[in-house]
């Protein structure tokens, strides 16, 4: 375990090593108070404990691909989650269960499950972050989450100040959310996934993913086409991390798809009258989803469209904000995700939620 010291001052350079614009993929954020690597489960609750011992506030970091930190950084220690690893704990004929350390690159994962021919993640594939983050958000995409392979995740609890793993059930999976989010109580130190062994694909159940590998809704591919089809879509959405491409300097998809009720559907529906019926998708119950992207495009914010500062939309995905120019600040991208959902709300009455998780800063 090692640690980095700050300058005990605010607005420090993107170079410097104590500024955490160097921690995230929207490069943005300015300094901690103390940085500390930890490398395995034991080192990051030692890390956690003696923070708290200290009294400094804690935040967690590990790929740093879904969360916007404030241009003051942070007064508290960050913990670098850094843990590798992966290994089978438990398998029969037909599943395995392989249990991966927090810090473990998510994408790294996908492709060894694609590789070994266990079926489950593949549409997962391309999605920046850390393994260790997947269950906070319920990370999902193209037709999967990872709460349908999750059986279980190790967590230290920092009120109890102990570690279990927390089964499934308890970890409260909803649409990009769990019990970790937006809770400081859980530390996430590995996860485990139920994986079976199989040389094809899921269902493919996204119309646009059946589409680009040529299939119907509900059929399978085999596993290593549907990764490659995934990674493939993602990128032309700017979704896959790439150091040439300044549209993938953001957190993904910045706003989540509204979830409304009837009522509120049928008043966006009168709203929306003359653009067409808004894309939209049956949720739990009477619920229905809708899709985020159109009506950010449709209230006047379209792909490419420039904030202040540098922060821009990307020019390949609406969901996406991004530091395109490399200098916006935090506070230019908060200002350009507030005037779309301002626009957004002011157009449809429906009002946009953050997907990522905000530290020293508010929308």
């Amino acid at each position: 375990m090692s640690d980095v010291y700050a300058q005990p001052t605010t607005g420090a350079r993107r170079s410097d090593v104590s500024a955490l614009a160097s921690y995230t993929t929207l490069r943005m954020g300015g300094p901690a108070g103390r940085i500390v690597s930890a490398t395995s489960a034991d080192e990051i609750v030692r890390a956690v404990r003696d923070a708290g011992a200290r009294g400094d506030a804690v935040l967690v970091l590990a790929g740093g691909s879904n969360v916007v930190i404030g241009d003051d950084g942070f007064p508290g220690t960050v913990v670098l989650v850094r843990s590798r690893g992966l290994r089978v704990v438990a398998e029969d004929a037909d599943t395995v269960t392989v249990r991966v350390e927090a810090g473990e690159p998510w994408d790294d994962l996908v492709a060894a499950t694609v590789a070994n021919g266990w079926s489950g993640l593949e549409c997962l594939s391309g999605i920046p972050g850390s393994t260790g983050a997947t269950p906070i958000q319920n990370v999902g995409a193209y037709g999967q989450e990872v709460a349908e392979t999750i059986t279980g995740v190790e967590a230290y609890d920092r009120v109890e100040e102990t570690t279990s793993r927390i089964a499934a059930a308890d970890c409260g999976f909803a649409y990009r959310g769990s019990i970790f989010k937006y809770s400081d109580r859980w530390v996430v130190l590995s996860v485990d996934f139920r994986l079976s062994r199989s040389p094809l694909s899921g269902p493919v159940r996204y119309a646009e993913l059946a589409r680009a590998l040529g299939v119907e809704v509900g059929n399978r591919v085999p596993l290593a086409d549907a990764r490659a089809a995934v990674r493939t879509l993602r990128a032309g959405k700017g979704m896959v991390l790439d150091p040439t491409d300044p549209d993938t300097r953001s957190v993904g998809s910045f706003f989540t798809n509204p979830v409304l009720d009837r009522a509120a559907y049928d008043l966006l529906r009168d709203r929306a009258a003359d653009l067409g019926e808004p894309p939209s998708w049956p949720g739990a119950g009477d619920m229905v989803k809708v899709s985020a992207a159109w009506l950010i495009d449709k209230a006047g914010y379209g792909k490419g469209y420039a904030g202040p500062g540098g922060a821009a939309i990307s020019r390949k995905h609406t969901l996406a904000l991004t530091n395109r120019s490399g200098q916006a600040s935090t506070a230019d991208l908060v200002a350009l995700a507030r005037e779309i959902r301002d626009g957004v709300k002011t157009r449809f009455g429906v009002t946009l939620h953050p997907e990522p998780v905000l530290i020293n800063t508010t929308i």
